[in-house]
């Protein structure tokens, strides 16, 4: 059972990475140099050539740091490293709440420093290249740090939470990590922006001006209060443009990044507004959470079916069954039903961005949505012919051309 179980874990590592090399195969072999036909007057010849040479670079890219991560993982497996690892940390401490804060803070650790050279030639290389990366040496060594202290607090809370329900609650277990991380996603749903964000990116509120008298106008007639109004300063690492709707009630917030209002005129931002607005009144907030919810319910109950199997810490090299070894061995084991979760939530998030389209242009603004989604994704260099299969297994929004079709039918 042990082996089959260790041998099952390899065969899925290798399902997902050829799968993963498969649709960037037909991602990049869709691609070419003429400049299609329904991209004639988005794209100009030179700024198309240059969209799809960022494009083969990104997927050269992600096959290496993919194969890497893909190599890694094996030999790890092969060579019994979480064993190791577990072994090490059994010899520091026998307390096991611990033993699993050591095994997975060595482990996070050991991961992000194995990847960091990746993670700065993509930055400071491929994305300087392309004239995109605004970000200096001391705020990505600054974030780094920063990321990893918050997930040593958050990570190991929750890691803390569910081991103390795992051991002192029994067949309350589930429910009660449940409730628990239900908390926390509501909180970190309604306060987000205003307890992580800054330490990332300083957030101002939108000066008084035509633009914000224009938002306000779009407010009113569409019966939507908008008390809060940020702008983030996203130039400081990137030149690409962003928006997003976070909070719920009276914590709900609208954030522009100031590439944005840099990027687009002021009807175009407005448009983009409200397709955002759409988001919070067509309730896709409070549906999104709910989802959130019930994925991670459903996560929980299957964590909970198999670390109370021994032969999962078995089968990936541990000497005796234990919590943190379960844990490894689990989500080796979701990642099937993480793909195909992941396949459903993207078809209803693609669901919901024809939706707020739909409600930005009930009120006028269809065209000039059009023209910022132009603007910003030829800004990006955004590939706008993907492959269908490629949309349909990791994009959350409909390409520019479905979203462009769909707002003038």
């Amino acid at each position: 059972m042990v082996q089959t179980l260790f041998w099952l874990i390899i065969g899925i590592i290798i399902f997902d990475y050829l799968l993963d090399k498969f649709l960037d195969y037909l991602n990049y072999s869709k691609m070419q140099d003429v400049i299609p036909d329904e991209l004639a007057g988005i794209y100009d010849e030179e700024k198309y050539r240059k969209s799809q040479k960022y494009e083969k670079v990104n997927l050269a890219f992600s096959m290496i740091t993919g194969t890497f991560s893909f190599i890694l993982i094996l030999i790890i497996l092969f060579t019994q490293g979480f064993a190791f690892l577990d072994h090490y940390v059994s010899g520091i401490t026998q307390n096991e709440y611990l033993r699993a804060l050591l095994f997975f803070g060595i482990l996070g650790l050991g991961m992000d420093l194995i990847s960091m050279p990746f993670q700065i030639y993509g930055t400071f290389v491929i994305e300087e290249k392309f004239g995109f990366n605004k970000t200096k040496a001391v705020t990505f060594i600054g974030d780094k740090i920063k990321s990893w202290l918050l997930g040593a607090i958050i990570g190991g809370g929750l890691l803390l939470f569910i081991m103390w329900a795992w051991n002192e609650t029994g067949n309350w277990f589930w429910l009660i990590v449940m409730g628990g991380i239900s908390i926390f996603m509501i909180f970190m749903t309604m306060f987000y922006s205003r307890l992580i964000v800054p330490l990332f990116n300083k957030q101002s509120p939108l000066e008084d001006g035509d633009l914000k008298d224009a938002i306000v106008g779009f407010s009113e007639k569409a019966g939507f209060q908008i008390d809060n109004i940020f702008v983030i300063d996203g130039s400081k690492r990137s030149t690409k443009a962003n928006a997003y709707f976070s909070g719920m009630g009276s914590k709900k917030r609208i954030v522009l990044y100031d590439t944005l209002i840099k990027e687009l005129a002021e009807e175009e931002i407005v448009a983009v507004l409200a397709h955002e607005v759409g988001h919070y009144k067509l309730k896709h907030v409070i549906i999104g959470l709910i989802i959130s919810l019930v994925q991670s319910g459903l996560m929980i109950w299957l964590l909970s079916v198999a670390i109370s199997r021994p032969e999962l810490s078995l089968a990936i090299g541990a000497s005796s069954p234990s919590f943190y070894m379960g844990i490894v061995a689990f989500g080796l084991l979701f990642s099937p039903i993480s793909t195909v979760i992941g396949i459903f939530t993207n078809i209803i998030s693609r669901k919901h961005e024809y939706q707020a389209d739909a409600f930005a242009t009930s009120y006028g603004y269809g065209n000039a949505l059009i023209v910022g989604l132009v603007k910003l994704s030829v800004a990006s260099l955004s590939n706008l012919t993907p492959h269908w299969l490629y949309v349909f297994f990791n994009y959350s929004h409909p390409t520019l051309l479905q979203r462009k079709k769909a707002i003038l039918s």
